[in-house]
């Protein structure tokens, strides 16, 4: 290879691999379609190997084009710095921000981000929503908020909300089922599950000694779907207080296992750990640390619990300052 493999064809790959598209890729760029096949067939050519499979229904990476996107990324952030460094100092924020985020997401964090919108018009923000836990190192996303406290190396998390979980059932699943006292009683139970990691389903609850395996009957990664099934009797499930409050006042669920189970569901925002941070997702971050979760776990028409502040409920315990870092 004589001569060196040009930014823009890098570009044009990273861009297909992570919009798993052409179309979407030459959109996202701003070009022809027919520019993004170029450079590509152009960047292969160079290389001497297949990077991608395409067909008319799907793109998939080769093993070597796997390697190379790795190690794109790195250049392209590598050139997006040294453009960065370079640029006038001023105080405008601006450029492209890559945002993930679960599905659930309540009203106020849809104002909060419109707010965020208005006040840096020259910031291209892009929200998706999912419930996969995408890789911020090489998925194309700046940051991301989510319900979990395990953290891949090389990433910071700045915690919003920490809640206690709590085991509950509807009055009528413990009627026909009894009332479990202990951990070993949960064998002749139906228990609601989530996902761990977001990705495999759930096996273990947590207990003041760590965790202890349980039997799950149901399965799924949405927390409301885990709160209207225990809510219609069909088992035991573990809930963030905030999500069950309103139904334990009401008597239509009941919190069972007192002490013996003890755990948190944490709410974060996480991002990439770098030596320099572009100043549009420094000022989303803080955005997001000012926000610090809102209405985020209440479904949008679900009873409010009576409380003494006009304002509505708030979480119980929030640090909204601390940050910390996976280790390598």
């Amino acid at each position: 290879m004589d001569e060196p493999l040009e930014t823009s064809e890098l570009l044009a790959f990273s861009k297909t691999v992570e919009a798993r598209s052409l179309s979407r890729a030459a959109a996202e760029l701003g070009v022809p379609r027919a520019t993004i096949s170029r450079r590509l067939a152009r960047l292969e050519e160079r290389l001497g190997v297949r990077l991608l499979r395409r067909t008319t229904r799907s793109l998939t990476l080769t093993d070597v084009g796997e390697a190379l996107y790795g190690h794109a990324r790195i250049v392209l952030d590598a050139v997006h710095h040294a453009e960065a460094s370079v640029r006038k100092a001023d105080d405008a924020v601006r450029g492209e921000l890559r945002v993930s985020v679960p599905p659930t997401m309540g009203a106020s964090f849809s104002a909060m981000l419109c707010d965020f919108a208005r006040r840096y018009p020259e910031v291209r923000l892009h929200v998706h929503s999912t419930t996969q836990l995408v890789d911020l190192r090489r998925g194309g996303y700046d940051v991301a908020l989510r319900a979990s406290s395990a953290l891949e190396p090389g990433l910071v998390a700045r915690t919003l909300m920490r809640h206690p979980l709590l085991a509950v059932a509807s009055p009528a699943y413990l009627e026909a089922r009894g009332a479990p006292r202990t951990r070993r009683d949960l064998r002749g139970h139906r228990c609601l599950m989530g996902f761990a990691r977001g990705e495999l389903p759930q096996t273990h609850w947590p207990s003041s000694g760590g965790k202890f395996q349980v039997e799950g009957a149901l399965f799924t990664n949405d927390m409301h779907l885990l709160c209207d099934a225990a809510l219609k009797g069909l088992g035991i499930a573990l809930l963030p207080e905030p999500l069950a409050r309103a139904h334990l006042e009401s008597g239509a669920l009941v919190h069972v296992l007192k002490g013996a189970i003890q755990g948190e569901s944490h709410f974060a925002v996480i991002y990439a750990e770098r030596e320099f941070m572009p100043p549009q997702l420094r000022a989303f971050i803080d955005a997001v640390v000012a926000w610090g979760g809102g209405d985020l776990l209440p479904r949008a028409g679900a009873p409010k619990p009576k409380r003494a502040a006009k304002s509505g409920p708030r979480p119980r315990s929030r640090s909204p300052g601390g940050a910390r870092r996976a280790s390598g």
